[in-house]
C-alpha cells in the first residue's frame, strides 16, 4: 500500500525556525533597550502617521454613517452577514413604513367620510413615500460612499498592512544580521555574517521601496475619497428635497379637505426667518429695548419702556406650554425651570423672564413661582 506523504524540505523548515528565532532574540532585546535597531526614514515614519490617521478616521466615518443610515444595530449586523455569504439583504419595512401602514388602516375604520379619517389615510399615504424616499437614500449613499470607503479599507489597507509588517520582518532580520557581524569571533564567522547582511540589507530595501509606494498612494485614495464624500452630500440633497415636496403635496392637501377645523399651509421659509430673527433680537436687546418694542404690539401689555427693578430673579415652573405671539414674548414649555422677575412698573399680566440666553415677557398665568430664589445678573 502506497503512501503520498508530504515532501517536507527539512533544510527549509531548520532555517526558518532559526530565523524565527533570531527574530524573537532581536525583539526581545530591543524591548530590554540591549540592542540598537534600524529606524526607518522621516519621510517613511511620515507616510505610515498618516496611513494609521487615515485608517482610523475611515473606520470611524464609515461606521458613523452606517449607524445614521441603519440606527438599528441588529439590522446592521444581519446585512453584514449577509453580505458576507453573499445573499441579498431581506427587505424591511421602515418605522416611517409601519406608521404609514398603521394610519391608513385607522383611517379607515374611523371613516373614509370623515374628517379625521381622511387626514390620516392622506397623511399615510404621505409617509410612505417619505419611507420609499428613505429606502432609495440608503441605498444611494451605501453605493456611492459607504461602499467605497469600506472596499479601501478591505483593501488598499489591508494590503499595506501585510507589507508593513513583512517590513518589520525584515528590519528585525537585518538587525539580527548586524548583531552576528558584531559578536563573530573567527575570519570564517565573520565572512558569513557579513553576506547575511548584504542580503538581509537588500531585502529590506526592496521591502522598505515597495512599502512607501504603497503610503504614497495613500493620497490618491484621499482624492477618490472626495469625489465619494461630494457624491453623498448629492444624494442628501437630493433626499431631503423629496421629502420636503412630499410634505409640501401633503399640506395642500390637507388644506383642500377643509372640515370643521381646516389645516393651514405652514410657510417653511417665513416661519424659519421668523424664528431667526426672535431669537437674535431676544438675545441682542436689554430689557428695556425689549418692552420698548412691546409698547406696539398690544394694548393691555405695558405700554412704556419697562426696567427690571431687581437683580434678584426668582426661579419658576411653567404650567403648561404656550406660543410666543411676537418677538417680545418667550416661547414656553411645560415643566420648564425659568428664572422671572416684575417688571417696572408691575404689570399684572406679565413677569419679565429669562430663558437661558433668551429674555422676554411671560404670561404671568402660565407659571407657578418656586421658594427658591437664585442671584442671575441680567
Amino acid at each position: 500500500m502506497n503512501i503520498n506523504l508530504p515532501n517536507f524540505n527539512v533544510k527549509n523548515l531548520v532555517k526558518e525556525a532559526g530565523s524565527t528565532i533570531s527574530r524573537v532574540v532581536q525583539l526581545t532585546e530591543e524591548k530590554l533597550g540591549t540592542t540598537e535597531r534600524t529606524e526607518y526614514d522621516l519621510h517613511f515614519q511620515n507616510l505610515a502617521e498618516r496611513a494609521d490617521v487615515t485608517k482610523t478616521w475611515t473606520e470611524k466615518i464609515v461606521r458613523d454613517t452606517e449607524s445614521v443610515l441603519i440606527p438599528n444595530p441588529q439590522n446592521r449586523v444581519e446585512d453584514f452577514i449577509f453580505e458576507k455569504i453573499e445573499k441579498s439583504k431581506p427587505k424591511r419595512l421602515s418605522n416611517l413604513e409601519h406608521l404609514a401602514l398603521d394610519m391608513i388602516e385607522a383611517g379607515g375604520d374611523f371613516g373614509q367620510d370623515l374628517p379625521y379619517g381622511q387626514a390620516l389615510i392622506k397623511v399615510g399615504q404621505a409617509e410612505q413615500k417619505l419611507g420609499r424616499c428613505e429606502h432609495d437614500f440608503i441605498a444611494t449613499s451605501g453605493i456611492c460612499f459607504t461602499q467605497p470607503l469600506r472596499k479601501f479599507l478591505d483593501g488598499e489597507m489591508k494590503t499595506i498592512g501585510k507589507e508593513r509588517g513583512i517590513l518589520e520582518t525584515k528590519r528585525l532580520d537585518l538587525d539580527a544580521c548586524k548583531n552576528r557581524v558584531k559578536k563573530a569571533r573567527s575570519m570564517l564567522g565573520q565572512q558569513s555574517a557579513e553576506r547575511d547582511l548584504r542580503v538581509a540589507q537588500a531585502e529590506f530595501d526592496r521591502q522598505a521601496e515597495i512599502t512607501k509606494l504603497l503610503l504614497d498612494g495613500i493620497s490618491t485614495s484621499q482624492a477618490s475619497h472626495l469625489r465619494h464624500l461630494h457624491a453623498f452630500i448629492q444624494t442628501q440633497v437630493r433626499y431631503y428635497k423629496q421629502c420636503g415636496d412630499v410634505m409640501e403635496q401633503l399640506q395642500r392637501e390637507l388644506a383642500n379637505l377643509g372640515g370643521p377645523t381646516p389645516y393651514i399651509p405652514l410657510d417653511v421659509n417665513e416661519a424659519s426667518a421668523s424664528k431667526s430673527n426672535i431669537s437674535s433680537g431676544a438675545a441682542a436687546r436689554g430689557p428695556g429695548n425689549n418692552h420698548s418694542a412691546n409698547m406696539a404690539a398690544t394694548g393691555h401689555k405695558p405700554n412704556q419702556p419697562m426696567h427690571v427693578s431687581t437683580d434678584q430673579m426668582q426661579r419658576a415652573r411653567v404650567l403648561c406650554s404656550y406660543d410666543a405671539k411676537d418677538h417680545t414674548e418667550l416661547n414656553l414649555s411645560a415643566n420648564e425651570v425659568i428664572f422671572v422677575t416684575e417688571c417696572s412698573p408691575i404689570n399684572e399680566d406679565y413677569m419679565y423672564g429669562k430663558q437661558g440666553l433668551l429674555k422676554g415677557l411671560v404670561p404671568r398665568a402660565f407659571v407657578e413661582m418656586l421658594d427658591e430664589e437664585h442671584d442671575v445678573t441680567l
